[in-house]
């Protein structure tokens, strides 16, 4: 799906997604990542929902937004409060939906100035392919 383009355009903005990539500006990532407004997307080592740790969240409490948008894949599934402890302490919201939603949620509120981070899954492709001819 295509989003329409907005005067945000300075900031990373989702400017399209399918289940199996997202674009950023309109550059187009089929990998995981983290997302911030006022910086360049990147890599979140997360291959799939199931691999989360709490480590994974790290570079989410260092960025320090007010709201996590975690895009949990091609449908919505909600993490374990122990993982996302270190942000819960500091007062960092987590929000849990599926990449197409987060990626809706994310442009709303970074057009509204909020403090917001996008961490998308995107499901490492070859693991599923590689899974099926075993």
């Amino acid at each position: 799906m295509k989003l329409h383009a907005t005067t945000t355009q300075q900031y990373q903005t989702v400017t399209g997604y399918e289940a199996d990539w997202v674009e950023i500006n309109a550059v187009r990532f089929a990998y995981s990542l983290i997302v911030l407004p006022e910086s360049a997307p990147v890599s979140w080592q997360v291959k799939a929902f199931e691999s989360l740790s709490s480590l994974d969240f790290a570079p989410l409490v260092a960025a320090a937004p007010d709201l996590v948008i975690l895009g949990t894949g091609p449908r919505q599934r909600f993490v374990a409060p122990s993982l996302i402890g270190d942000l819960l302490s500091r007062r960092i919201g987590v929000e849990c939906m599926d990449n197409q939603a987060a990626c809706r949620t994310y442009n709303i509120l970074m057009a509204e100035g909020r403090k917001v981070a996008l961490a998308l899954i995107i499901p490492d492709q070859q693991a599923h392919t590689q899974g099926q001819g075993d």
